[in-house]
């Protein structure tokens, strides 16, 4: 790695982190601007002003915003997440058991969405204006088309409720066979690839045309050297860092899925923890979950500006 890509790389951490900063500000900032007193609201409506007053002392809620912002931020980066308000627990125990279930989750809809949508975007860029082109690039637009809540209520209806294939729920907990993880994984996977799959069709398949109009891929295609070969050999290795990209930005709105998803299938992920947080006005837990979806996002971004810059051959 030559000392000019060196300094690209470094500079897309250097920002991921400033970026990073400034997000856990706004969060912050964000719940704090919810409505409600969180001492009023665990001590309930028949709690008198005495005993709201001394919660709010013992939560340190009376300290300036500033103050709390440094003392939230500052436990992130030690790794002391805080305690729950409403469920009296470690915010880390919390997060930890429902964590292992996002993950199962988003890996399944990687797993299945992602050879599917780049298989499905190089062809078509292959046969760009064939008549199979013309199909994916149709069904691409009318998926995008159609919100997550929308594809999520009808699979509900069509496989839970008149077919009854499927459960409505998810019991992420009682998987205890290959069969029993198909059933509970099924419907959530296919609506968040839903949410996934048709951004990155189109994507991938404008990186790869692009890739293709280059002048050198023109002339040896005028040469005789055939599409597949050209596409597979020359092509493909140059659009890999946009592909990648694709990929990230596409995998980073499952983040948006996924909170309409676990709640509506009722899946218990860190989505949910996060859903139910904001109910209960849980300020530490929902910071902590806006927090991570932040982190998981950048983390995407970052290491796809990275493969970019690397897999760049100019660069190089």
């Amino acid at each position: 790695m030559n000392r000019h890509v060196l300094s690209l790389v470094l500079g897309r951490v250097i920002i991921a982190l400033i970026t990073l900063l400034i997000v856990s500000f706004t969060v912050f900032a964000a719940t704090e601007m919810l409505p409600g007193d969180v001492a009023q609201i665990l001590l309930g409506q028949a709690a008198t002003p005495e005993a709201v007053a001394g919660l709010r002392a013992a939560m340190h809620l009376n300290d300036p915003a500033i103050l709390r912002f440094v003392r939230w931020l500052a436990g992130l980066a030690t790794g002391n997440l805080g305690i729950s308000y409403a469920n009296n627990m470690p915010i880390a125990e919390l997060i930890g058991a429902r964590l292992g279930n996002s993950l199962k989750l988003a890996a399944a809809t990687t797993l299945f969405s992602v050879p599917i949508a780049l298989t499905l975007g190089i062809t078509a860029a292959m046969l760009r204006g064939s008549l199979y082109d013309r199909i994916v690039t149709v069904i691409s637009i009318g998926v995008i088309s159609v919100p997550e809540f929308m594809v999520a209520t009808s699979a509900v209806l069509i496989f839970a409720v008149y077919l009854k294939w499927l459960p409505a729920l998810a019991f992420a907990n009682e998987i205890h066979s290959f069969s029993q993880m198909l059933r509970v994984f099924a419907m959530p996977v296919i609506t968040l690839s839903f949410v996934i799959s048709a951004q990155m069709i189109r994507m991938t398949r404008a990186a790869v045309i692009e890739t293709l109009n280059t002048p050198y891929v023109e002339m040896a295609l005028l040469k005789g050297a055939s599409r597949p070969r050209m596409v597979l050999k020359h092509a493909l290795p140059n659009a890999l860092g946009p592909i990648v990209n694709a990929v990230a930005l596409s995998l980073s709105y499952l983040l948006g899925g996924v909170i309409i998803v676990e709640t509506i299938f009722n899946y218990p992920g860190i989505a949910k923890l996060m859903v139910d947080a904001v109910a209960t006005r849980d300020l530490p837990l929902i910071q902590t979950c806006a927090m991570i979806f932040c982190l998981v996002y950048l983390l995407l971004i970052t290491i796809a500006d990275i493969i970019a810059i690397m897999s760049n051959p100019r660069l190089r």
